[in-house]
């Protein structure tokens, strides 16, 4: 079975391990489309702490990643699950249902997030600590 999941992977946290380690406990095969940092800055208004080459290399490196590419675009997300022939799409849950459209093409699953853990609120706590 063959799994996809997508993030930006910034100040990497357990919370990222966490979503990695239960996306990989669903099947054989984990793929993790990782944004780039032009898609973050243009599409999502975000600027990453870490570059994507870093974020990937992180990514990649860890046991339960067996494959890495590109999130460039909000509307690729079908071509992927096609040309890799996924079987599950995992996404946290606070997208649910945002991804149902999936559904026609694999099973979509949307997994709790680890609770006390964002990538948001470590920047901001980062940011006060040095006001």
């Amino acid at each position: 079975m063959k799994i996809l999941t997508y993030g930006t992977f910034d100040l990497f946290h357990i919370g990222h391990l966490n979503i990695l380690r239960r996306a990989k406990a669903l099947g054989g095969h984990l793929t993790v489309a990782i944004s780039t940092d032009e898609f973050n800055l243009e599409s999502k208004n975000k600027v990453c702490a870490q570059p994507y080459y870093e974020r990937a290399e992180i990514v990649h490196a860890i046991k339960y990643v067996d494959e890495v590419i590109a999130e460039t675009s909000w509307d690729q997300k079908v071509k992927d699950v096609l040309e890799n022939n996924i079987d599950v799409f995992v996404i946290g849950d606070d997208w649910e249902g945002e991804f149902d459209f999936l559904k026609e093409y694999c099973e979509v699953v949307y997994l709790p997030r680890t609770e006390g853990v964002s990538t948001t609120e470590r920047k901001k706590d980062i940011i006060k600590k040095f006001k």
